[in-house]
Formats: structure tokens, sequence, C-alpha cells
């Protein structure tokens, strides 16, 4: 004669760990006034095209390159410009990235509480490429920078054995507002426009 059979009581389910609230994008997209108003958005936070675009950890050579390339502008910058970094440029309604580093007019500094830049603020725009970021380094945002008439844009890639960086300059052609190539230049950044600049880049092995 067969017992009977009780099913044993499941565990009851653990509840989910709660993640960060991130607010549901509006169905035509952010706007630059809601990357700068809605709360416990992560640092350095860009806005391309309506959607936010966080920033992942980035590499050693993404941070030295970027002190090496602030020292060197900032030794050389004349009186009418100041040197940034990592700051919001307002290039549309819907657009607002964040270059790694940027030249812009000293009269547009108007505070130490300044959150973003104009476009029409910006004299150069540099680019470090992030393995998460090549695609929008090396074609949204140049296309975007171009378009909104930053006369300046430099591209900066990790190359060779040693791994030191190499700096891509382009210059806009106002004619059809797209970037002309003007250099790439591995060891030394010497240029002329948009000021007198004379970079050693191999100061990366030394840092």
């Amino acid at each position: 004669m067969g017992g009977t059979m009780t099913a044993e009581p499941l565990p009851a389910a653990e509840p989910l760990p709660e993640g960060p609230a991130w607010p549901v994008p509006p169905l035509d997209g952010y706007t630059v006034d809601d990357l700068f108003t809605l709360p416990g958005l992560p640092p350095h936070t860009e806005l391309i095209d309506g959607s936010l675009v966080f920033v992942s950890p980035q590499r050693d050579f993404h941070a030295l390159t970027v002190e090496i390339l602030l020292f060197g502008l900032r030794r050389t910058v004349p009186d009418h410009l100041r040197v940034r970094r990592e700051m919001n440029v307002v290039l549309t309604r819907r657009t607002a990235p964040e270059p790694d580093v940027m030249v812009v007019k000293a009269e547009a500094v108007v505070g130490r509480r300044q959150s973003r830049y104009e476009a029409e603020d910006v004299v150069l725009a540099v680019e470090v490429v992030s393995p998460e970021s090549e695609e929008r380094d090396r074609d949204t945002k140049p296309r975007k920078y171009a378009a909104a008439g930053i006369r300046h844009f430099w591209r900066v890639e990790m190359t060779g054995e040693q791994d030191r960086p190499a700096v891509y300059v382009y210059e806009l052609d106002p004619g059809t507002k797209t970037y002309v190539v003007t250099g790439i230049h591995h060891d030394q950044l010497k240029l002329s426009v948009p000021f007198t600049i004379d970079i050693d880049l191999t100061e990366i092995d030394r840092l």
C-alpha cells in the first residue's frame, strides 16, 4: 500500500537587488536641458542624437595621453584662449559630447561653476580613442564637430610596439563642413595652428 506523497514547499524567492532607477527616455530622445537636469547621471555622461552615452573605465594610456596634451597645450596657449578637459560642448539641442581635451575662447569662460560650452566657443576638440568608443571617436563625433563649425580636431590613437600616442590632425574645410587631415604625428607634435604647439609625445614613456 503506497503512502501519500507530500510536496516540499519551495523556498521563498529572494527579492531582486535594486539597481539604479534610470529614467525612461522620451519617445523623441533626450535634450541638452535633460542632460544637465536629470538627477543621478554618472559623471562624464554624453548626449549623442538624443541618447545618453555613459563612459566606461579608461585605460592608463588614455589618462596619460590626456595629461601630456593638457600640459603641452597650456605651455604655449595664448592669452585669448583657454585649455579644458572633459566638459560638455553643446552642438545641437540633442547632442552634447564631451571631448577629452579642448581649447576654448577665453571670453567663453564665465565662472567656476560652468558646466558646458557652446560649439562657437570651441577652437579645438580632441578625442583620445578608447576601445569602447572607437566608432564615436573616429566617425560620429568628428562629423558632428565639423557640422557645428569647430575648426580644429585631433584624433589620438595608441600605436606601435611601445603603445605611444599618434595624433591625427584635422582642419575644417568651411565649404564642405568636413574635416581634412593635415598631418599624422608620432613622436613630436609641432604645429602652427590654432597656435604654436610643440608637444613631446614620447613623454608618455617617462610618466
